[in-house]
């Protein structure tokens, strides 16, 4: 039954043997009356529906509608009450009684109306919209924040637009807003003790996520991997450097890697490739901009765990150097190693990457102004000399807004948080995938 629904019909010398097509009628009438202006008559056609059919939740619905409309807050409630007891599964008529009892300052009664509507369905809209409203007029403020972000979710859902729905929304993203900043005000002291005391810049690091989520400044992401997901390891966008002891050695070693790469694109040397290449035929997507485009190129080193020997000469140091690294070494799968270079304008689309059982390592190399790399919730300048560890299969996309080219060198390690003997295990496991006709792999990096 539509929330607003008029009950309605036509004429006089009503039968007693009235069908439901009778009810109908009479229920239509009253409303084109009413619609008309004409109350007297509109009342005639619903007390005559009512002689007939005094337990019709329809018509005892028309005419609780009919008392709003005249100010007659309770003697509409009484009415919605008796066709609730017809039909307590309709969430509409609870709504109207909701209604009835809002008009008639029954805070408590409202309440319980609403929460009778919701029971039925978790998802009715106004009812959502009005409980949240109810909360806040009563400084219930958990309840408020809950319901007025189901609201947006739903609306968001919808997909819908009109003016007083954005205006609605507006509201409540602004109550949000201001529940979240007294909140931080309120907060602040302790926060700035725990920031002042903390020794570990991980836990401090995971505490101040944790509250961006509280305050709703972040969303917090999980892994999306579109090959092997290994359960249970942690999800964090980037790896503390504590669990990385050699990367120090790394970036030790930039200019020594950096000059290797510029003697490689000053000599337009070969095998500088489209990163991105697509199967013929492959519907448009949001790699179709990158798709067999220099825009984003790689150089590669080691490809899906083989090594390239000409590219590895070329780069002597460079080899040698990531050859005394635990690189992830997967048969058929890992490492990759290779030169990442983004040209100005480029941007690599939010993505996710294969498996969670390896690590991404960034060492950027060439940096201009303008470029940047976001992993979740967390967006990071590149630092030239500066590496970091990120999991991949947490969205990320990356940016080249500046006029020069950005450089960085990317290779694979093993999730810090598999132990050796897991390690072994996936190594032989993926090696009897290979035997077995099961082999494939690669996966989009940046």
């Amino acid at each position: 039954m539509p929330a607003f629904f008029f009950a309605s019909s036509s004429g006089v010398g009503y039968r007693r043997d009235m069908s439901n097509s009778d009810i109908a009628s009479l229920l239509s009438a009253a409303a084109q009356a009413r619609r008309g202006g004409d109350i007297r008559r509109a009342a005639d056609h619903l007390q005559a529906a009512l002689s007939r059919a005094p337990d019709n939740p329809a018509v005892l619905n028309s005419i609780g509608m009919m008392r709003l409309d005249e100010g007659k807050f309770l003697e509409a409630g009484d009415y919605f009450e008796r066709a609730i007891k017809a039909d307590a599964s309709a969430p509409d008529l609870w709504m109207n009684l909701a209604t009835a009892q809002r008009f008639a300052s029954d805070e408590g009664k409202e309440a319980a109306s609403l929460d009778q509507a919701l029971a039925i369905d978790q998802r009715h809209f106004m009812a959502n919209v009005r409980r949240a409203e109810l909360h806040e007029k009563r400084g219930e403020v958990a309840g408020a924040m809950h319901r007025w972000s189901g609201v947006i979710a739903l609306a968001e859902a919808s997909g819908q637009a009109n003016a007083s729905l954005d205006q609605m929304l507006a509201h409540a993203r602004r109550y949000i807003a201001k529940v979240a900043e007294g909140f931080e005000e309120s907060f602040s002291p302790r926060l700035t003790t725990f920031r002042n005391s903390e020794t570990s810049p991980l836990a401090l690091r995971r505490f101040e996520a944790c509250v961006g989520g509280v305050l709703g400044r972040r969303r917090v992401y999980t892994n999306e991997c579109h090959g092997l997901h290994y359960p249970f390891l942690p999800a964090d966008e980037f790896f503390d450097r504590s669990h990385f002891p050699w990367i120090e050695r790394l970036e030790e070693q930039t200019d020594i890697i950096r000059g290797e790469l510029l003697a490689l694109l000053g000599a337009r040397s070969e095998g500088l490739e489209p990163y991105v290449r697509q199967e013929p035929g492959t519907a448009p997507n949001k790699w179709t901009g990158l798709d067999n485009s220099l825009d984003w190129s790689a150089y590669f080193l080691w490809k899906h765990g083989v090594r390239q020997k000409d590219a590895c000469a070329r780069c002597p140091q460079t080899a040698a150097l990531l050859q005394t690294l635990p690189m992830s070494d997967i048969p058929g799968r890992s490492p990759s190693v290779f030169f990442s270079l983004l040209r100005p304008g480029a941007h690599i689309p939010p993505h996710t990457g294969v498996t969670n059982v390896r690590s991404v390592v960034h060492l950027p190399l060439v940096v201009p102004q303008g470029c940047g790399f976001r992993v979740g919730g967390e967006t990071r300048r590149w630092e030239e000399g500066r590496a970091f560890v990120f999991d991949d299969t947490i969205e990320h996309e990356a940016w080249n807004k500046s006029d020069a080219l950005r450089a960085v060198l990317i290779f694979d390690v093993w999730n810090p948080h598999l132990c050796n003997s897991e390690r072994d295990m996936l190594r032989g496991m993926f090696q009897e995938m290979i035997d077995f006709g099961l082999d494939g792999g690669g996966g989009i990096d940046d």
